[in-house]
């Protein structure tokens, strides 16, 4: 357990008890509500390019189809709308303002190939939640009105999870900084500094796994929360969503297990891990009941199991003949429907061999001397796919050089320092913390530390498809959710430039710059950061 610091004791960076006048909690708050207002509002105006829906990004879009399909259709099959056309004024014809290059296609229980939203299906399934109350209370469907409902419906998911991402970080502040300057420093970066502002303007899994970060650390962080059965269940719950909601969360989530372990383990074992537990449930039987597999979409990308072989003449054709796969197939057990078909694949040596309605595909791989033949299990790879085709242009294309990625991850067109310098502040943070930190503080601390160096270097390690910044997007988006990690690590740094003229002048132009980076992309956070559209404009990325 913790022991409170000796409150006289001045040379303390860290304070477990707040010594803040009470005009600066009220400014905290008075941020607190400005933001609200901001998200609130640009919200209530929120709306695609041609203006007939509140989708911003194939990424949102996505999401909001399994929503629909969910609600209105009692399935995860988002093949309808795919469909849906609307007519746009500007361009006077018909669109489709629901279509998504963020699906993937398999077949389904009917044994047909339907589209699915390529996202875990956990979140979009708690958020249909949401819509089916409007949907069986009003009878306005989403579909019919898009405008009205989803913003209607961004407002309700987005905006209290921007106040739980907010509200635990600003108790945080109080109880941990030790003056009024460095306070409303730290208030204003949760507030209004990162990137996740914007992203309250859309649906997107970074907001739920900050607000699910926030909260943890608000709870593990408070003597007299772990000690409590029903705080350790919330506290298991939102460390559980962390990971459901971004993959390399898991790091934290471990990290995260073995500090409420060590604060107490008896509560632990009885709280903590089983509101884990529950949102693992959640995501594997929602994944099951969407795909009738336990492994999420975007762990569907290659071959599925062998089902025969056929000698191959080395010296003769090439690629595969229909006659004897097909007959290979149907000694195996595989009776095909109507005639069959050979197409190329994104994969040098393979192909794929399909009936002529689509719903039936396997996998031939070319070895030295057979042809193997599995079922088809790359959900990425169909007709018409954004993914494997040769329009992935810009940062979709990938980044080639590993360590050109590196430069632009930190200090360049997206980098965590150059879009959002105060982030800085968060490294010098960590050693005020370590200085004179309690036990649960020092925990945290490590924890953030080695979670994100974990996060930061699983996705530099990825392969060149993968390594494109999170696409289209306001900046590093797969770091976003840490935001409120490194706003609690920066407090102490903060106090301590507020104390220092030159390092004051220093910490408010940082503060400046990173409200900046966030202002740009406030009407939509799926574009490129700022920095990148003044390098395309002079020329240096033209080929990106």
């Amino acid at each position: 357990m913790t022991t409170a610091p000796d409150s006289t004791d001045r040379t303390s960076l860290v304070h477990e008890t707040s010594s803040l006048p009470l005009w600066v909690r009220t400014t905290l708050m008075l941020m607190l509500i400005v933001t609200m207002a901001i998200a609130a509002g640009r919200i209530a105006v929120v709306a695609s390019s041609d203006g007939l829906v509140p989708f911003l990004s194939a990424n949102d879009r996505s999401r909001w189809c399994t929503i629909a399909a969910l609600v209105e259709d009692g399935r995860y099959e988002i093949d309808r709308l795919q469909a849906i056309t609307m007519f746009d004024p500007r361009l006077k014809r018909e669109v489709r303002p629901w279509q998504t290059i963020d699906r993937v296609k398999h077949v389904g229980r009917d044994g047909i190939y339907h589209d699915y939203s390529s996202k875990p299906p956990l979140l979009p399934t708690m958020m249909a939640a949401v819509y089916a109350v409007w949907y069986w209370g009003t009878g306005v469907s989403l579909t019919e009105h898009p405008l009205l409902v989803g913003r209607l419906l961004l407002a309700c998911i987005n905006l209290p999870l921007l106040w739980f991402l907010i509200a635990p970080v600003q108790a945080l502040i109080v109880r941990h900084s030790r003056s009024p300057g460095g306070a409303i420093f730290s208030g204003a970066s949760i507030c209004f500094a990162t990137l996740l502002l914007p992203f309250t303007i859309t649906l997107n899994n970074h907001l739920p796994a900050a607000s699910a970060t926030a909260l943890t650390m608000w709870i593990l962080l408070d003597e007299q929360r772990v000690g409590r059965w029903t705080w350790m269940l919330v506290a298991g719950l939102a460390a559980g969503m962390i990971a459901a909601n971004e993959l390399p969360g898991l790091a934290l989530l471990g990290l995260l297990c073995l500090m409420a372990g060590a604060l107490n383990l008896r509560l632990t074992a009885t709280a903590f891990l089983p509101g884990v537990a529950i949102v693992g449930a959640g995501f594997f039987v929602t994944n099951w009941l969407a795909h009738e597999s336990l492994r999420p979409p975007y762990a569907h990308r290659g071959i599925g199991p062998l089902l025969a072989t056929l000698p191959r003449d080395t010296q003769g054709p090439s690629v595969p003949i229909a006659p004897p796969i097909q007959a290979a197939l149907v000694e195996a057990g595989e009776p095909l429907e109507g005639p069959t078909l050979i197409l190329g694949s994104k994969t040098p040596g393979r192909w794929m061999f399909l009936t002529q309605s689509g719903h039936q595909r396997y996998a031939v791989i070319r070895t030295h001397s057979h042809w193997r033949i599995h079922a088809w299990d790359d959900w990425y790879e169909y007709e018409g796919s954004y993914w494997v085709s040769d329009r992935r242009t810009g940062v979709d294309a990938g980044e080639s050089s590993r360590w050109r990625y590196l430069l632009h991850m930190t200090l360049g067109h997206h980098g965590l320092f150059s879009l959002t310098p105060i982030w800085f502040l968060s490294v010098l943070g960590v050693f005020c913390w370590l200085q004179s930190a309690s036990r649960p503080q020092r925990m945290m601390v490590a924890a953030i530390v080695v979670a994100s160096l974990v996060c930061f270097g699983f996705y530099l390690s990825r392969p060149l498809i993968d390594r494109n910044y999170g696409g289209v997007s306001a900046g590093l988006r797969w770091m976003l959710w840490f935001s409120p990690a490194w706003v609690w690590l920066l407090i102490p740094a903060a106090d301590y430039g507020s104390k220092r003229p030159l390092v004051w002048k220093i910490c408010l132009t940082m503060l400046a710059i990173s409200i900046f980076s966030a202002a740009t992309v406030l009407e939509n956070p799926w574009q490129h950061p700022w920095l990148y559209r003044i390098g395309h404009d002079l020329g240096w990325l033209q080929n990106r």
